[in-house]
C-alpha cells in the first residue's frame, strides 16, 4: 500500500492492529482505504460505522468520522446518520453474525428501503471474538465451539438474502481475490442506493483450527479452491458448480430511487408546503 494512503486514511498511532496472525480482516481494511483514495473521497466526508466483534475494531484504524456501535445495530445507527447528513459517505462494517443474526432485521430493511449506505460484511463464517460459536453463515457439517459434531443448520447465502430484500448493488468477493475485492468496494461506494458486499475472509484461530486448517495459507487456499467467478459459473451446470461459492457482482441497478432523496421529496417538501 502506498505510504501516502496510509498517512491519509489510517490512524497509524493505533497500529499494529489486534487481529490474529493470518486473519483476513487486515486485507479488507487495506482494500477499503485504497478504494477511498481511488475515488478521491475526503476523510471528513466519510463515516465508518461498525458493530461488535473482530470486524468491529476496523473503524479504530481509519482516520475519518467513525462510530463503534452495539451488537447488530450498526445499520440502525448508520441510517440515522444518513438521514441527518445525506451528503456524507456512510460505510458499515459488520461481521457475519453481527449482520445476519442479531442484525438481520436491520439488514433486510436497509436493503428494502434502498438507502444510500455501503454495507461490507467480513464473513469468516464464525463468531471469532467471542469463542468460535457457529453463525448463520457457518456451512453445514463445519465445526464450531457450539457445534463440536458439525453444524446441522442450513447457512444463509447473504448475497441472495439482500438481493431478495431489494438491495440495488450486491456483490461477493474474498480476501484472496484482491482485485475483485477492490473493484466491488469501489463500485459499492459509488453506487447510489443500498450497496452490499459479502467478503469471504479467514479466521485461522477459530474456524481454521476447529476445521483442520491451522495455517493462514491453508485458510486462504480453502477460499481459492471453494469459489468460482460468476462469469464462469454462468456457463456451468449446478452439478459442475457443486458446493463452490460464486463470487462477483450480482446486482447493479440504478433504476430505483434512493431513500433519503425520496423522503425529502415525498415527506419533507410536502409537509413544508402544507404548512
Amino acid at each position: 500500500m502506498n505510504t501516502d494512503i496510509k498517512l491519509k486514511y489510517l490512524r497509524t498511532g493505533k497500529l499494529p492492529h489486534i487481529w490474529c496472525p493470518g486473519c483476513g480482516h487486515g486485507i479488507i481494511l487495506g482494500a477499503i482505504v485504497k478504494s477511498f483514495d481511488k475515488i478521491g473521497w475526503e476523510k471528513d466526508d466519510i463515516v465508518v460505522v461498525s458493530g461488535i466483534g473482530c470486524s468491529g475494531r476496523t473503524p479504530g484504524y481509519i482516520d475519518a468520522n467513525t462510530l463503534h456501535t452495539t451488537h447488530g445495530r450498526a445499520l440502525a445507527f448508520a441510517t440515522g446518520i444518513k438521514m441527518a447528513k445525506p451528503n456524507l459517505h456512510i460505510v458499515i462494517i459488520m461481521g457475519d453474525g453481527d449482520a445476519s443474526a442479531i442484525g438481520g432485521n436491520h439488514l433486510i430493511h436497509a436493503a428494502r428501503r434502498n438507502i444510500d449506505l455501503t454495507a461490507i460484511v467480513f464473513n469468516n463464517k464464525i463468531y471469532g471474538m467471542t469463542g468460535g460459536q457457529y453463525s448463520p453463515t457457518t456451512p453445514q457439517k463445519a465445526k464450531a465451539s457450539t457445534a463440536p459434531y458439525g453444524n446441522i443448520e442450513p447457512n444463509f447465502d447473504l448475497a441472495k438474502l439482500v438481493k431478495g430484500a431489494g438491495a440495488t448493488y450486491v456483490a461477493r468477493a474474498t480476501a484472496y481475490h484482491i482485485a475483485l475485492l477492490e473493484k466491488c468496494i469501489c463500485n459499492g461506494f459509488t453506487h447510489k442506493g443500498f450497496s452490499f458486499i459479502d467478503v469471504l475472509t479467514t479466521c485461522p484461530t477459530q474456524y481454521g483450527r476447529l476445521n483442520k486448517m491451522k495455517s493462514p495459507e491453508g485458510n486462504l487456499l480453502m477460499i481459492k479452491d471453494n469459489t468460482i467467478p460468476r462469469s464462469k459459473a454462468e456457463s456451468m451446470t449446478d452439478e459442475e458448480i457443486g458446493n463452490r461459492i460464486i463470487i462477483g457482482e450480482f446486482v447493479n441497478n440504478d433504476s430505483s430511487r434512493e431513500y433519503t432523496e425520496l423522503y425529502t421529496d415525498e415527506i419533507i417538501k410536502k409537509a413544508m408546503n402544507k404548512e
